[in-house]
């Protein structure tokens, strides 16, 4: 019986079909799963292989996820992951380089057979990186065959063609996506500020009328009291009545200078963000605290986003951490500042959701001015939040950062 020979794309026409046909499959929809099984059934009807795989790089992690397959193993698309250097795959995503198993491929001892895949079923294949500028690696193709298949260099070339291809399709698909995120998360974020300045305005009425405006009405009875007293020669219940509307006035001067810094720290305006923060660093209680802050003034939007980071940031340390030392570092240059806070504290898995709702709004509130929230922590090893915020081509001040509430905290 003769071998068959190649993916059957000699002729250069047919050649230039299948590459038309992936370029048509790419440009459908911007989802990477269906432009995924999109190539994948191309590419085996093409080719007349029986299988192929289109495995993609994961956002956040070094592993690789099945993204599109041929039936039947479309089923496992999102259910089949392999970590970088596992596997042909992973060592293809690795090394960016091709594999070609014409058969035998239990004797290669970069294979790991995967049950949900049923490589034992199957004698040859061929694995390109599918990669391309300015997306780099995105991912891995592999196509298979029952009965081997001899792949020549022409078929592993085309194979690449296609991953370039693919890669850049999926490059695309994938700044939709995070593009779509984003706008989600303002739009939900922005109802989220919305709701948080309406619950701030309604607490700020609420403490007016029952803390200022009562403590002013007590103020006035004091008074008016005094004038009755005066008026009947009882100086020393006068003197008592002063004393009380004395202690009223400073406990409501207290109570208004508070309403005002929460609607804006007042401490930005007179020490500038490196000062704010050392002053919210130094009022947390029984926290060693280690400054290193970066005196230049910033755009003040940029200042309250920031101060109200760290805000929401040192509150939960002193909730969650159990720190004895929170580290504090403001630098600002080439075109951007750099807030860390660093705890050493019983640290947290940023994948388990753990704190999410404290790290939700940090994410938020850097998002609204362009910046970026990186979070390192493990269970025993303290958690450092590092917050990037662009300098340059700052948009211009809302009224979500200079009126929002406190934080949350």
């Amino acid at each position: 019986m003769t071998t068959p020979r190649g993916l059957g794309l000699a002729d250069p026409e047919r050649e230039n079909a299948v590459l038309l046909a992936i370029i048509e499959a790419a440009t459908r929809g911007p989802g990477v799963e269906p432009l995924a099984a999109a190539v994948a059934r191309v590419i085996t009807e093409a080719t007349a292989t029986d299988v192929c795989f289109v495995h993609v790089l994961d956002d956040t992690e070094p592993s690789l996820t099945l993204a599109g397959a041929t039936p039947p193993f479309d089923a496992q698309v999102g259910a089949v992951r392999l970590p970088l250097g596992t596997g042909v795959t992973g060592w293809v995503a690795s090394h960016r380089e091709p594999v070609v198993i014409p058969a035998d491929k239990h004797d290669d001892p970069r294979y790991v057979a995967i049950p949900e895949l049923r490589g034992e079923r199957y004698t040859s294949m061929v694995s390109v990186p599918m990669e391309s500028e300015p997306a780099g690696l995105v991912g891995v193709l592999n196509v298979h065959t029952v009965a081997r298949r001899e792949f020549d260099d022409r078929d592993v070339r085309v194979l690449r063609t296609i991953g370039r291809l693919v890669a850049g399709a999926v490059h695309q698909a994938r700044m939709h996506r995070m593009l779509a995120a984003r706008e989600e998360a303002h739009g939900r974020f922005a109802e989220q500020m919305v709701a948080a300045q309406e619950a701030e305005r309604q607490r700020l009425a609420r403490d007016i009328h029952d803390g200022i405006s009562q403590r002013l009405v007590t103020l006035s009875f004091h008074l008016d009291a005094v004038r009755t007293r005066v008026d009947r020669d009882e100086a020393a219940e006068a003197r008592e009545d002063l004393t009380a509307a004395c202690d009223l006035v400073l406990t409501t001067l207290d109570e208004a200078r508070a309403a005002i810094g929460a609607l804006r720290p007042p401490v930005l305006d007179d020490l500038g963000l490196a000062g704010a923060l050392a002053a919210l660093a130094r009022g947390l209680p029984e926290v060693r605290v280690v400054l290193d802050l970066d005196d230049r003034r910033l755009p003040e939007h940029v200042e309250v986003a920031l101060y109200r980071i760290a805000q929401e940031t040192l509150q939960n340390v002193l909730k969650h951490a159990g720190a004895e030392e929170v580290e504090v570092r403001l630098e600002a240059g080439d075109g951007a500042a750099h807030l860390t806070l660093a705890d050493d504290g019983v640290g947290f898995d940023p994948a388990s959701g753990t704190r999410g709702y404290g790290l939700a709004s940090v994410r938020e509130r850097a998002d609204l001015v362009g910046g970026s929230v990186r979070v390192i922590s493990r269970p025993g090893t303290g958690t450092t939040v590092t917050v990037t915020v662009p300098l340059e081509d700052q948009p211009a001040i809302t009224e979500s950062l200079t009126e929002g509430s406190a934080g949350n905290t």
